[in-house]
Formats: structure tokens, sequence, C-alpha cells
């Protein structure tokens, strides 16, 4: 009786034993097959086999990575191609020292060059010089050289337009200062800067927008005496 016991319970074990060891079988073989089939979807999605975040991006226009000359001269031609004004970016007179066919080995400035920008609006000459910053509180004077105030000075004495574009660049703002208002505070002031707050007050913040890009001629017909 306790042999016919003993194998009673001996078989019981072993039954359940063997439905452990194939219940640990069962787990492995499911956790092998959907480990694969992870891998095979991750490497189909990044082949690289670094997870790529999803972002979103925001589309910008005034964090395109263009500097103020590039977006002159890209709102320049739009004036332009629609006729609004006739505005170019002044060559830089040089001298030609020796040549290579028709590449130039060698040249030097035959003078100082002027301001950056003139054309003609409605009838009226334009003149006007183009400068960044990545200060915020204050423009440097010593950015604008003594012949180009000069040059600007004699158009202001013959009744052209002239202005300075100058861009905040780490604010990101761009303003129009008029000459009048320019001459009036380096005239009465001895600071070697024009401080932000001046341009906030005499000057016109330009509104940056996809074309024109930098819309400078709004301003001029609405307050540059045409």
């Amino acid at each position: 009786y306790r042999i016919s016991s003993f194998l009673c319970c001996f078989n019981c074990f072993d039954n359940s034993f063997h439905f452990f060891i194939f219940f640990i079988f069962r787990g492995l073989i499911f956790l092998v097959k959907y480990s694969i089939i992870f891998m095979v979807i991750n490497l189909i999605n990044y082949p690289s086999g670094v997870i790529k975040k999803s972002t979103t991006k925001v589309i910008s226009f005034s964090n395109r990575g263009m500097s103020l000359e590039d977006d002159l001269n890209t709102t320049n031609t739009y004036y332009r191609d629609k006729n609004i004004a006739i505005v170019y970016k002044k060559p830089t007179p040089i001298q030609v020292v020796s040549k290579n066919g028709n590449e130039i080995t060698k040249a030097f400035f035959k003078e100082p060059s002027t301001t950056d920008y003139n054309g003609i609006y409605k009838g009226k000459y334009i003149d006007f010089e183009a400068k960044e910053t990545t200060s915020k509180t204050s423009f440097p004077l010593s950015n604008i050289h003594k012949h180009q105030v000069a040059h600007l000075k004699r158009v202001l004495e013959q009744n052209g337009i002239c202005f300075l574009i100058v861009r905040f660049t780490t604010l990101n703002k761009t303003f129009i200062l008029f000459c009048e208002d320019f001459f009036q505070y380096i005239n009465n002031n001895d600071r070697k800067s024009i401080p932000i707050c001046y341009f906030e007050e005499k000057g016109y913040l330009i509104k940056e927008k996809l074309a024109p890009r930098v819309d400078y001629i709004d301003i001029v017909n609405k307050y540059g005496g045409i």
C-alpha cells in the first residue's frame, strides 16, 4: 500500500514537473517570437538602429537663417519684378591688377564705398545703409564710417530720402531710422551708440513677412515724405 501511494505521488509530481517545464518552454518561445518581430519592425523603420523622435516643426519666417543683406536683396528683386521701386545694391569699386581669363586674381579697392543701396521710388531718390548688430540694447555708431555719414548728409541736403535699416539679430527686430532722426541724435549726444529705445521711439519696426521679406518701402511710403 505504501509503495502504491509513493508511486501515485511520484506520478503526480512527475506530471506537475512536466507541466511546469512545458509552461516555461512555451513562455520562452513566446518571448523569442515577439522579440524577433520587434527587431524586424525596428530595423525596417530605423535602419540606423537609432530610434528617431517624432517632432513637430514650427515654420517661422523670422527664423530662416538669412542675413539682412539676403533679405534686402530678395525684397528689392520683388520690388523690381512688381514695378514698385527700382533699388539695387551698390557695387564696390575696385581696381583690377591682374586676372586669369575671366577670373580676377588680384585687385584693390579704388575708394571707400558709400552706402549699401540706392534707387528710385515714385520719382524720389532713395539711399540707405543696412547694418546688423548682435547687441540687445544699442547700435554701435562705429558700424557706420565717417564717409558714409557724410554721404547720407549730402543726400539729405539734396532732398533725397535716406535712412538706416538696422537689425538687432538677437531680438529678431529690424528698424528703419530716417536720417533726420539719425542726425538729430548724433548731433545732440556724445554716446558711441544709439540705444534701442531711440529706435523704438523715433524709428519704425519693419514687420517681416513672406513677400516682400523686409517691406521697407511701405514705411517709406507712409512716413518718408512721399
